[in-house]
């Protein structure tokens, strides 16, 4: 039973983390732009106009997604109670290392996104 709490802490910190932090972008908490925090890529970081949008759309997309995240690997977790120690490892492994595609992915429908509202200046598109 120890181990499965064990991994379903670890299965639950990644979504856990990408709502906190979805939360404090859409929030506004990195509000000025800097080389240390917030979403950061060159395209969000061309002007201030960018850079909001940026940790706007990032904090909604990190939300939705942890919040799914959240609730299925919860769900995958509790179906795991009670099975050997080897299949927890295995399916909470498995769980966490497939939780970090969507931070990947995140980058380039943010940047997709930019590329569509601003131009390569960072001027909104008419």
């Amino acid at each position: 039973m120890g181990f499965w709490i064990f991994m379903t802490c670890c299965t639950l910190l990644i979504p856990v983390l990408m709502v906190c932090a979805g939360a404090a972008l859409r929030r506004g908490k990195f509000s000025t732009i800097n080389p240390v925090s917030g979403y950061r890529t060159r395209r969000s970081m061309q002007n201030q106009q960018t850079w909001d949008y940026a940790q706007r759309e990032c904090g909604r997309l990190w939300m939705r997604w942890g919040v799914l995240m959240l609730v299925s690997a919860a769900v995958i977790m509790l179906l795991l109670l009670g099975k050997e120690v080897p299949t927890i490892g295995t399916v909470g492994g498995i769980v966490t290392v497939l939780q970090m595609l969507p931070l990947l992915l995140s980058i380039a429908v943010i940047e997709k996104k930019l590329r569509r509202t601003f131009d390569d200046n960072g001027v909104p598109r008419q």
